[in-house]
């Protein structure tokens, strides 16, 4: 009975980081597709999402059928709680990763509004959190955890130097480049919402190992990383 439990627990991480590589994966491809206006990378990004979707399911199943028929106890029941918050974060992250997929389709015919240069940065940012936060997850390690959290705030500094130079350098100036950098914004705002999915794990990652509860309570965290 043990070693089926154990099983089961092995392959819920296993499912659980699949799944995250292929919402990493996404999130990179869609990126790749605005820079390099290539409407097919966008539409086989939208297209993939359906294997993510399917994975949510078997992994709620495995997480529903743990709590049900083995009735983990103290950390394990900690583990497969946290595995299924996990599991619904990283399809959000997909979805997210879709939505920037079809604004590349709105404005992959259209001429580029300007060099892209802060929204790959923003983008670097949003995938260290979420391989870091994985990493954190697998490895119980509540320290690379806190590390994500603290990464949140340049992710927003970003977001928001992006969206004030669109606004005030471009759609305040011509009214015309709208088209063009309405899409921009709502890319950097979906990158950034990544990041605050990458947060949301890592505080259920510092719960799973230490039983303590850090969201909406930032107090609780140590800045001794």
């Amino acid at each position: 009975m043990k070693r089926h439990f154990d099983d089961d627990l092995k392959k819920l991480n296993t499912d659980i980081l699949k799944m995250a590589t292929l919402a990493e994966e996404a999130i990179f491809k869609s990126v790749e597709a605005l820079k390099n206006r290539d409407k097919e990378m966008a539409r086989f990004v939208v297209q993939e999402d359906k294997k993510i979707d399917e994975l949510e399911l078997i992994v709620e199943e495995t997480a529903i059928d743990l709590l049900a028929l083995k009735q983990p106890l103290a950390r394990d029941l900690r583990f497969v709680t946290t595995g299924m918050k996990i599991n619904a974060e990283l399809e959000r992250i997909a979805d997210l990763a879709v939505n920037i997929a079809q604004r590349v389709l709105d404005i992959a015919d259209k001429p580029i509004l300007k060099p892209l240069i802060d929204i790959p940065k923003l983008t670097d940012i949003a995938r260290k959190m979420v391989k870091d936060v994985i990493d954190a997850f697998v490895n119980s390690d509540e320290k690379l955890a806190k590390s994500v959290i603290f990464s949140d705030s340049e992710a927003d500094k970003l977001r928001n130097l992006i969206q004030d130079e669109l606004i005030k350098d471009y759609m305040s100036k011509d009214a015309s480049t709208a088209t063009r950098a309405v899409p921009l914004l709502l890319i950097s705002r979906h990158l950034e919402r990544i990041c605050d999915h990458a947060t949301n794990i890592a505080e259920d990652v510092i719960y799973m190992v230490q039983a303590k509860v850090t969201r909406h309570h930032p107090e609780r965290l140590n800045n001794n990383l």
